[in-house]
């Protein structure tokens, strides 16, 4: 792990870290004790408090940039090294890597030529209001994209000078590690960047220490509701990026070869594995039987196999225990009455945790396949006959995360995709993020945005100083 400028073995036991390929083992890593969580936070608190790493925007810009260039000339090896760790297809690992590159930069471009606002106000005082940095903030991020989604925090919170206590999953530390190594490359200060290695333990010893500022945190719903009371105690800042339950709506105008490629990016990319993964598909009842036969064709088609391969399209879940999951939820599909149309079947000659995409068809809204993320290759398809009964449909579970509109008709997809309670909403598209634009949920999919200024705001507190100019001048008093 690496706290504090140095790199020190963890002492809270020893993890096996798999190829989910293969389910052989890559390496082992040595997690953190509580007492090494503490000097980590710690180290952070000692950094913010007694350097100026987030009074001088020049060094976070320059560090920034540097890791960026870093980053991008391990970009190969450290896509192979994502690969082999989670089982996504590699080039799917190599677009995470080059997001991860951009994301660097966009925010190394956005605090550098952000300006302070001032402006005369009405009684002759000028109010100025001015970003600073939270403080010490703890990171945590899931396994499905261990480093993008880890540079989706890690480059705002940097860039706004906060110090930062990094955990990924216990599942895919490896990506992170090389991260750390370069980050020291790039001349990060000691304990502005720290990180530890750990399961559930870690991640609650850093949500409740008194000495965390702010708590951003990816993952499942359960643990972010966990987070969210711990941090309200103390009225921590915090942000949430939790489960979705997207849907995608194909409407009778959509071209149906088309709508069959965008719903196998949007639900089967990265194994389905992915918090916006279009796991409802509404289909319009003209185009439901066609559908159908023509997505189960593609998909029949669909190249499972070693993610290192460059034609592989689909690779294995995370792990065994995932890999249960999801064959547990195909037995309640089954159950509750729902057709298992295709798929679901476990591919035992590849060695690893691989399973065949699913489609349920029959299904009824309340039914929990419907309701209930899955994060795996399984999905839902719903028929419908008016825009109201889609609108009503997509907007019929808990979640708000994202969602998608297949129609030739401009107005009428714009029109639907201002009615879907959902944080992102892609027109004849799917899935792909813009660091510019705010990523985030609706409704129990979270709280607050990543990306974009959004992204920043999240790690900055806003200041107004006013300043009163004729010294002695009581303006206030005079005209009561």
């Amino acid at each position: 792990m690496y706290q504090c400028g140095n790199w020190v073995k963890g002492e809270g036991g020893v993890r096996e870290i798999l190829d989910p390929s293969s389910a052989t083992i890559i390496t082992k890593v040595t997690e953190a004790t509580a007492t090494q969580v503490n000097f980590a936070i710690n180290a952070a608190r000692v950094a913010f408090d007694s350097t100026d790493w987030h009074r001088n925007t020049a060094l976070r810009v320059k560090v920034l940039r540097s890791l960026a260039n870093l980053v991008e000339k391990s970009a190969e090896e450290i896509a192979r090294i994502e690969t082999k760790n989670t089982g996504k297809p590699i080039r799917e690992s190599r677009l995470d890597i080059s997001d991860s590159i951009a994301c660097l930069r966009y925010y190394a471009d956005l605090v550098e030529c952000k300006e302070v606002w001032e402006k005369e106000m009405g009684d002759g005082t000028i109010s100025r209001v001015k970003d600073e940095a939270i403080g010490v903030c703890a990171l945590i991020v899931p396994w499905n994209f261990p480093l993008l989604l880890g540079i989706w925090k890690l480059a705002p919170a940097l860039a706004a000078g906060n110090t930062v206590v990094f955990k990924p999953s216990e599942l895919t530390p490896l990506s992170f590690i090389k991260l750390a190594i370069l980050a020291e490359k790039a001349g990060i200060p000691k304990g502005v960047f720290n990180l530890v290695l750990g399961d559930g333990k870690v991640g609650q010893a850093l949500v409740e220490h008194p000495a965390v500022d702010k708590v951003s945190f990816t993952g499942g719903s359960k643990t972010g509701q966990w987070i969210y009371e711990q941090c309200a105690k103390h009225i921590k800042r915090v942000s949430l990026e939790l489960g979705g339950k997207s849907p995608l709506l194909i409407f009778d105008d959509a071209n149906l070869e088309n709508a069959v490629d965008w719903a196998m990016f949007g639900a089967f990319f990265n194994q389905g594995q992915v918090c916006v993964a279009s796991s409802r598909i509404l289909v319009h009842e003209s185009m439901h039987e066609e559908f159908l036969k023509r997505l189960s064709n593609r998909l029949s088609a669909l190249i499972v196999g070693d993610p290192l391969d460059e034609h592989t399209e689909m690779g294995p879940l995370i792990s065994q225990g995932h890999l249960q999951k999801i064959q547990d939820y195909l037995a309640i599909g089954i159950s509750e009455g729902a057709n298992l149309y295709f798929g679901g079947e476990q591919i035992l000659e590849n060695h690893g945790f691989y399973i065949t995409p699913a489609i349920f068809t029959n299904v009824k809204q309340d039914m929990r396949i419907v309701q209930e993320e899955i994060f795996g290759p399984v999905i839902t398809v719903q028929s419908f006959s008016e825009e109201v009964e889609a609108i009503q449909l997509a907007n019929g579970t808990v979640f708000g995360l994202a969602a998608g509109v297949l129609s030739q008709d401009l107005e009428r997809a714009k029109r639907v995709a201002d009615q879907l309670k959902a944080g992102t909403v892609w027109i004849n598209g799917y899935h792909t993020p813009h660091i510019e634009a705010p990523w985030g949920g609706f409704k129990q999919s979270g709280i607050g945005r990543e990306l974009g200024p959004d992204g920043l705001s999240a790690f900055i507190e806003r200041k107004h100083i006013n300043i009163n100019q004729k010294l002695g001048s009581n303006h206030w008093y005079k005209r009561i």
